[in-house]
């Protein structure tokens, strides 16, 4: 089932207090705040990494150093010698190298102040709720989980342990979709009328990980919880959201499998949806496993101008271009991966220690989740399950 009208209408009502410009995640923005911008009296915030994956190890690992607000401080893996060596890295202690079995006793480590869970989708709720109640707070990623029902026992886990939990929506926090938000706000396009945007990639049966190949876990839908739609498409779809600074009144979507090749038993391998938002404005979004990877696209047309970022998603190498009344406007990235990843841990160390909630909360989490089941039913497909 999709969410109830009652969970629409509390977030919604959310939505419309947080429809403001968000802050920047920026160093720049928390350079000159003193200790209390990112630290607590000048204590970096400990991150336990759970899961040493791709991201974790490529991208987010290596940001959090490059922050001024937070260290590494414990790891969680299935393969001790993997973990030892990133470890060693890192200057993590041995006794903070945890597996999956003896997790909880990350309650008992002072060091650890917040887990960046970066697991297959299907295992994001377990041990979102398992480091909620061992005290500590949550950056989870995208998207929150494989159904409605765990997205909201995270979100309730979390508020009765009093921990934050957010979702880590990196582009929210990078600093050309920021530029593209504060210029749909202040009127200098005119009055959007169209965002298309689209992302996908070729995906394999398998992919190679530390010199092993391993099946793709993002084909097994009890792993993944769908197709690109809840891997790459959801980035245009929260774009989508945060663009117009609008939530979607009307949603129809359309789902193929052109490649029959033993990959799309259980998940689809194209997804293409429209959005009505409430001001008229119009989105058409696309995703695929089956295309050639470009690192997305989105194009915003207004009565008075437009705005293109290609490639939008990637990691890095992001490219804000427009015209504004007739003046050609530019904004490339100058920026190296992994720093999306240092604005969006100093981002959520500031909402622990200053006690804020953050932009992409569970609540932003749930929301996708929410339309991505109704993209699912229109399309003819399982929706996510309540």
């Amino acid at each position: 089932m999709k969410l109830s009208r009652r969970d629409f209408s509390r977030l919604g009502a959310l939505a419309a207090l947080s429809s403001a410009l968000p802050r920047s995640a920026a160093p720049s923005a928390i350079e000159g705040m003193g200790a209390q911008a990112g630290t607590k009296s000048g204590r970096k915030l400990g991150w336990c990494i759970v899961g040493l994956g791709r991201i974790s190890m490529g991208q987010f690992m290596p940001g959090v150093p490059l922050s001024k607000t937070g260290k590494l401080t414990a790891l969680v893996s299935g393969h001790r010698e993997k973990a030892e060596r990133q470890a060693a890295m890192y200057n993590v202690p041995s006794p903070s190298i945890y597996d999956y079995a003896n997790f909880d006793e990350i309650a008992a480590n002072k060091d650890i102040d917040a887990v960046y869970i970066a697991l297959p989708n299907s295992m994001h709720a377990e041990y979102t709720i398992r480091a909620a109640r061992a005290g500590k707070h949550v950056l989870c990623e995208k998207p929150m989980a494989t159904s409605l029902e765990d997205c909201r026992k995270m979100i309730e886990v979390c508020q009765k342990k009093k921990v934050k939990l957010m979702i880590a929506y990196r582009c929210q926090y990078q600093p050309q979709h920021l530029k593209a938000i504060e210029l749909i706000r202040s009127g200098a396009l005119g009055q959007v009328q169209i965002i298309e945007s689209a992302f996908g990639f070729a995906i394999g049966k398998t992919f190679e990980f530390d010199g092993v190949r391993k099946p793709s876990w993002r084909l097994d839908k009890k792993m993944s919880g769908g197709g690109p739609l809840v891997d790459v498409g959801i980035y245009c779809l929260n774009a989508s959201r945060y663009l117009t600074g609008e939530e979607p009144a009307e949603i129809k979507g359309i789902a193929s499998v052109i490649d029959h090749d033993g990959r799309f038993t259980q998940v689809e391998e194209n997804d293409s949806w429209t959005m009505r938002f409430p001001s008229g404005i119009l989105a058409s979004c696309n995703t695929t496993y089956g295309g050639a990877g470009t690192g997305g696209f989105f194009k915003v047309q207004g009565s008075k101008g437009w705005l293109r970022m290609d490639p939008a998603f990637p990691y890095q190498g992001v490219r804000l271009t427009g015209s504004l009344d007739g003046q050609a406007f530019e904004m490339p990235d100058p920026q190296n991966a992994p720093w999306q990843f240092t604005a969006e841990a100093d981002y959520f160390a500031d909402c622990v220690w200053n006690n804020r909630e953050p932009k992409t909360d569970g609540a932003e989490g749930l929301r996708d989740m929410g339309y991505i089941s109704e993209i699912y039913k229109s399309a003819g497909l399982d929706e996510v399950q309540s």
